[in-house]
């Protein structure tokens, strides 16, 4: 089972906003996710990113990958992968 660190998409149409999920790669984008790690909302450029970092980090030592987005996301909020 390989576990990746991704968003899915929530919320209406136009203004979309995004959680950061551990999951397996084979759920579907917006299905079943092992467990929730943050939040993203593109419109909100200062509070926009609430991230649990200890989370991530525990899911990372255990093998997952972060995405492409997941990764840039993560550089530019300063958080160690």
């Amino acid at each position: 089972m390989a576990v990746v660190i991704r968003m899915t998409r929530f919320g209406t149409t136009k203004k979309p906003r995004y959680r950061i999920v551990a999951a397996d790669q084979r759920f579907k984008r917006d299905g079943r996710c092992l467990e929730q790690l943050g939040s993203y909302n593109p419109f909100d450029r200062e509070k926009g990113l609430v991230v649990k970092a200890e989370k991530i980090s525990a899911w990372i030592k255990k093998g997952a990958q972060p995405s492409n987005t997941v990764a840039k996301l993560l550089k530019n909020a300063k958080i160690q992968l």
